[in-house]
């Protein structure tokens, strides 16, 4: 033991003599962590139930919902929260009601503009259910990043609203911060900060409204700081008119929710032109299978964009039953004109370009997103997943030994032919007018192209 641990130890003793507590002589900050010191054996299970929305949100947490802009996040939202305030299940999912109500909903439509009036009216009209005074909209745009917006928000919720929300959603997070920059650590931590502000003040969850960055695999847009800091991560994508809220992250529950909706028309009246004036509402739907959709990155839809564009500009259809019938097809030299001209790559030089384009070809490849024959390029669309090559073996008139079969070209790979022989040797037997059946069973000799069955009538998965 060292001079200072013995000196320690000595001035314990000399204390606990005395009878001096040293806790006694803590104040201010220090004597609150003091007191919030737990020892493990004294740590018990919170077992009552904190759901705010079983199975998604809890309360007094954090969450944010992101998506691309015009996926319907707003429509998302604003459906939960007038469930939340209403008392009633949210479509198959737990909210507190009765005596276990969990409060007022107060919503902050920073951009939402007339649209979100609408909507609310809308909502009200297709489901009588969830009108009433606990839905509070806050029409108004904050700054939560660089005022002191969020005290006194707090100073209007607790004097303003009959009692403390139990849910407050900011929409956009955009939209409240100011003159913040939501890409550094340092402007996003203040708004968390802000966050944290609201919640520990009123005690409510606060559900944040953001968009997701230019690459979708990596989540919302900006600093890394936000998702550290939420509890909950929704992500909202659109496949056709079917929009998914899938869960990316949860904290303290398991994360494997997926609610599908589509939005419906409704229809308000008529402006003062005698035009319809319409809304939509939220109405749940089949979940899409997502098995064989391959989650792009930026670059991916840059390239994707840049073939679309060489198609509609240059395609055409090739002849030959290596391509697809009817399927517009553009040379590679095309495609990669038009990703210059989209900026594929960051560089300017023409090394950077072409390295760049390569990665993109490899990389679609790769995933079955496009396929590229003899120096030309199409998408691959769901009926490529049986190949376009394989060649049917024709049927023996009298069934009587065995039909001539056909070489079956192999499938190609980035351009490679598969093959177990040297090119334009190819052995086919000679059968004669009027052959027997065979009994012979020895191997091909070595060299011999052997006639290739479908391979996806035996195992359609190896290929995908």
């Amino acid at each position: 033991m060292g001079a200072f641990e013995i000196m320690g130890t000595m001035d314990a003793q000399h204390r606990a003599e005395r009878g001096i507590d040293p806790g006694r002589l803590l104040t201010g900050r220090a004597a609150e962590l003091a007191d919030a010191l737990i020892p493990m054996n004294r740590v018990r299970p919170v077992l009552r139930s904190r759901h705010l929305v079983k199975g998604w949100l809890d309360r007094g947490a954090m969450s944010v919902v992101y998506g691309e802009s015009n996926v319907g996040k707003t429509f998302f939202a604003l459906d939960l929260a007038a469930h939340v305030a209403a008392g009633l299940d949210w479509h198959g999912h737990r909210v507190p009601s009765g005596e276990k109500w969990a409060g007022p909903v107060l919503y902050i439509a920073s951009e939402g503009g007339t649209g979100i009036r609408n909507r609310m009216e809308a909502m009200r009209r297709e489901n009588p259910d969830l009108d009433g005074d606990k839905l509070i909209l806050l029409p108004a745009g904050l700054d939560l990043c660089t005022s002191d917006d969020s005290q006194w928000l707090v100073e209007t919720i607790l004097t303003k609203l009959p009692q403390r929300p139990s849910l407050i959603v900011v929409d956009t997070l955009a939209r409240a911060m100011g003159n913040g920059d939501e890409n550094t650590a340092q402007d996003m931590g203040q708004f968390v900060r802000s966050i944290d502000h609201l919640r520990a003040e009123t005690g409510a969850h606060v559900m944040v409204i953001h968009h997701s960055g230019k690459d979708a695999s990596k989540g919302a847009r900006g600093s890394g700081s936000l998702r550290a800091a939420a509890d909950t991560e929704i992500e909202l994508t659109r496949s056709d008119d079917t929009i998914m809220a899938e869960q990316r992250k949860q904290r303290d529950m398991p994360c494997d929710g997926v609610f599908a909706y589509t939005l419906k028309s409704v229809f308000l009246g008529l402006d003062d032109e005698g035009d319809r004036v319409t809304s939509a509402v939220v109405t749940p739907a089949e979940a899409v299978t997502r098995k064989n959709k391959v989650r792009l990155t930026g670059t991916d839809k840059i390239g994707m964009q840049a073939l679309s564009d060489a198609l509609a500009h240059h395609g055409e259809v090739r002849q030959g039953d290596m391509f697809p019938r009817s399927r517009q097809c553009v040379s590679l030299d095309r495609w990669r004109e038009f990703c210059d001209r989209h900026s594929l790559s960051s560089g300017e030089g023409d090394s950077s370009k072409r390295t760049a384009f390569h990665k993109l070809k490899n990389r679609l490849q790769d995933k079955e997103i496009v396929r590229i024959v003899d120096g030309f390029v199409w998408k691959v669309e769901p009926d490529d997943k049986r190949s376009h090559r394989s060649q049917t073996v024709p049927e023996n008139a009298g069934n009587v030994g065995h039909a001539a079969v056909p070489t079956v070209p192999a499938l190609y790979k980035s351009g490679n032919e598969g093959t177990l022989t040297q090119p334009g040797k190819e052995v086919v037997p000679d059968l004669g007018e009027n052959p027997a059946p065979s009994t012979d069973t020895t191997l091909p000799q070595t060299g011999a192209r052997i006639p290739l069955p479908d391979p996806d009538t035996f195992d359609p998965e190896m290929w995908r």
